[in-house]
């Protein structure tokens, strides 16, 4: 089997989780090269691949000195936010191929920049965007290929996650959040419910979003917060004046008429739902009701008995990634979709093909953010999606053909 010599920035939670997860169930990857801000975190990954492993990676605080190195040939980053794709575009430049996790971008030209450094350099930059390989997203695409709902007219997620503990403790805990809620209004974190809507709408491989309009609420949510738990919380945070909306609409229009419906909701109280939902001219899918509606299953007005009726579509409709999953046996973290986004990530590189979700993919993705930014700031008014396929994407044949695939 072949090994990839991995070198892995960011060693926070979100970083610390996918190192545990390389070591213990990847067969193929040898770490030998560690990286964040914080020494202490540094010191604690390469202790952990010692402990793992047997042996001693590299440790570094400078992400460039990690991208330079003869011994890394794979670049993953897990870092802050605002280092995504500076440190991609720096891994890309140097030779390596580079996979990032996902969060919003922070300007269009830094989305530019990544689609110009991969067209310079021939390597792709693949978000690891894991919902998409999530159950009910991969079987419903499979729904969707297959004409069970008819034409897609509209389609909806959300990011809604309780995340106020999280934020609230940024300070103590050393997390981004904190800083980009208290500087920042926009959608912040688009890609977990638009990742795999925009495969099942064929964006950027015959259609692509080309208008966004954003609207946010106050924001009130971190105060109240704070101002509940002030034995642990800092007291400065209950008066703080927030940028960050509380919710925060998003309203896509595809070429084809399509159109796509965002909400970000993390500061107030609420259980965890992406809101997965597709509308088609036959019938829908929703993830809240976990239901399947059909036209020609239905006639009743209210339907309620159809809700929680999802499992009895698994038998004819399961995803073949999900059947052999399970007969493999499911692992890695958020259900398994970590390892399956990594799977598919790697097996491209091993492959020698583009990887599922491409460069092109990851720049229209992440520039949600900073498009919603501009278009809340002045109003709501609609702003102007870019183009990063220049025009190719109406025609385009360079895809992932394997197992793993996301596209038609």
């Amino acid at each position: 089997m072949a090994q990839f010599k991995v070198g892995l920035i960011g060693l926070g939670g979100r970083g610390m989780g996918h190192l545990r997860g390389i070591l213990t169930e990847r067969e193929d990857v040898y770490v030998t090269y560690v990286c964040d801000s914080y020494e202490d975190r540094t010191a604690a990954a390469v202790k952990l691949v010692e402990e793992k492993n047997g042996h001693t990676p590299k440790g570094t605080t400078n992400y460039k000195e990690l991208c330079e190195s003869a011994d890394v040939d794979v670049v993953v980053i897990a870092s802050a936010w605002e280092n995504h794709i500076p440190a991609a575009c720096y891994a890309m430049e140097c030779g390596k191929q580079v996979c990032t996790e996902v969060g919003g971008a922070y300007s269009l030209d830094d989305c530019w920049k990544l689609v110009n450094t991969y067209e310079k350099t021939g390597i792709h930059c693949m978000l690891l965007e894991n919902c998409c390989y999530d159950r009910n997203e991969l079987m419903v695409m499979k729904m969707v290929r297959e004409g069970l709902f008819g034409k897609i007219v509209h389609c909806e997620g959300g990011y809604q996650h309780d995340l106020r503990h999280e934020i609230a403790h940024g300070e103590e805990n050393r997390h981004y959040r904190l800083r980009n809620y208290k500087n920042r209004n926009c959608e912040n974190y688009p890609t977990h419910e638009l990742g795999p809507i925009a495969k099942i709408l064929d964006i950027n491989r015959g259609n692509r979003m080309v208008k966004l309009t954003s609207m946010a609420s106050g924001a009130w949510g971190l105060n109240d917060y704070a101002k509940m738990n002030p034995e642990t919380v800092n007291p400065a945070l209950q008066d703080y004046a927030f940028r960050q909306g509380d919710v925060v609409k998003t309203m896509i229009q595809c070429a084809h008429g399509e159109t796509i419906c965002l909400t970000l909701d993390t500061t107030l109280p609420r259980y965890y739902s992406r809101n997965f939902t597709i509308r088609g001219t036959k019938g829908f899918f929703s993830e809240n009701e976990s239901m399947v509606w059909l036209d020609s299953d239905h006639g009743e007005e209210w339907g309620h008995s159809s809700f929680n009726n999802l499992e009895k579509f698994r038998p004819e409709w399961e995803h073949p990634i999900w059947k052999r999953f399970f007969e493999e046996g499911v692992k890695g973290g958020h259900g398994g979709m970590d390892w399956l986004v990594f799977d598919a990530y790697f097996t491209s590189l091993a492959e020698g093909q583009v990887p599922p979700i491409d460069t092109y993919d990851t720049a229209a993705w992440m520039a949600v953010t900073p498009l919603s930014e501009t278009s809340i700031a002045n109003g709501s008014m609609p702003v102007d999606f870019p183009d990063f396929t220049r025009g190719m994407w109406t025609n385009r044949t360079d895809k992932f053909t394997g197992f793993y695939q996301l596209d038609k």
